[in-house]
């Protein structure tokens, strides 16, 4: 079986590292899904520990709540796709399981929206009920070519399978590669694009300012959005590769704000937005392009100037004008 792990918040890097070292104690084959969760295939530790993976879960819940002070939500299935469906079914803080079994897949599914899927975000859920298509098991039901139809031949296919609960990935093991985050938490659900898009332009404010910091580079940038719908919270997380690595904060602002836009989210009610900064590298080796003009040269002297009033007077000394009225 497969445990999907949640560890509430997107947790620090350091933080994150301890957790999965902890669920490492339990299986060798544990896999990072930074900031927030992991997988782990505890099919051959259930006989080493004597408890099914359910008893396994909940040693990992003390150990968590003992070591961390965090109450961990655990899915638990015979796929990765399942077990992270079941985690997120329900109030947090518990541990629940979807039989290997194919009738209670299929009724763990009934009714389950479309927008539980992994990869339908607001835009493709809009899409999908505008066919009716608004639960998994209607979505399993529908003929692959009507689907492919609607969302493309490859995604068609992989929405049909996952509605159905197929997942043919494997739990990978591997320690989660160093990454920089930053995070905003509104005070309530903003459904403002315009507040959004100002809280983006102050986390990749921070983002640039920290790499230029430990002097990195980055050359994937991740936006990961918190929303409500119709089972409380759901999330959807979008990834670009940069053209180039670099910690230039007005190109970290401009892919930060194109991730948002492909989103669609229109009037979703969000409850938080993060930036990760991935694939970091030293930044005395990284390439810069030669076909920057006067306009970048001068925004790169403006950020070393901020850089070197931050240094001075502190994170808050220097920030956008665009975040004024930010909440």
């Amino acid at each position: 079986m497969i445990l999907y792990l949640h560890f509430g918040d997107p947790q620090p890097d350091p933080v994150y590292r301890r957790l999965l070292d902890m669920v490492g104690e339990f299986t060798p084959v544990a896999q990072a899904l930074p900031p927030d969760a992991a997988l782990a295939d505890v099919s051959g530790s259930t006989r080493y520990f004597d408890r099914d993976a359910a008893g396994l879960a909940g040693l990992i819940r003390m150990r968590a709540a003992a070591l961390h002070g965090l109450d961990l939500t655990v899915g638990i299935g015979p796929n990765p796709l399942l077990a992270r469906l079941a985690a997120h079914r329900g109030e947090p803080g518990a541990v629940r399981t979807v039989p290997d079994d194919p009738e209670a897949v299929t009724r763990f599914l009934a009714g389950l929206p479309a927008s539980a899927l992994p990869g339908v975000g607001p835009a493709t859920a809009r899409t999908l009920a505008s066919y009716g298509l608004r639960t998994a098991d209607r979505i399993a039901a529908t003929p692959l070519l009507t689907l492919q139809r609607i969302l493309g031949a490859a995604s068609g296919r992989e929405l049909r399978d996952r509605a159905a609960g197929v997942d043919p990935s494997r739990v990978i093991a591997g320690a989660p590669p160093r990454t920089v985050d930053a995070e905003h938490r509104f005070a309530r659900e903003e459904s403002d694009a315009v507040r959004r898009q100002a809280v983006l332009t102050h986390l990749a404010e921070q983002l640039g300012a920290r790499l230029r910091d430990e002097r990195q580079t980055c050359r994937v940038l991740t936006l990961t959005v918190l929303y409500a719908d119709r089972t409380g919270h759901a999330s959807i997380t979008r990834s670009r590769t940069l053209p180039e690595a670099t910690a230039h904060t007005p190109r970290l602002r401009a892919t930060a704000h194109a991730l948002h836009a492909a989103l669609a989210l229109q009037r979703a009610r969000v409850r938080s937005l993060a930036l990760r900064a991935g694939e970091l590298g030293d930044a005395a080796s990284a390439s810069r392009q030669l076909t920057f003009g006067p306009d970048d040269d001068r925004a790169r002297r403006i950020e070393a100037a901020a850089d070197r009033a931050r240094a001075r007077f502190g994170a808050g000394a220097v920030r956008p004008a665009s975040t004024a009225g930010m909440r």
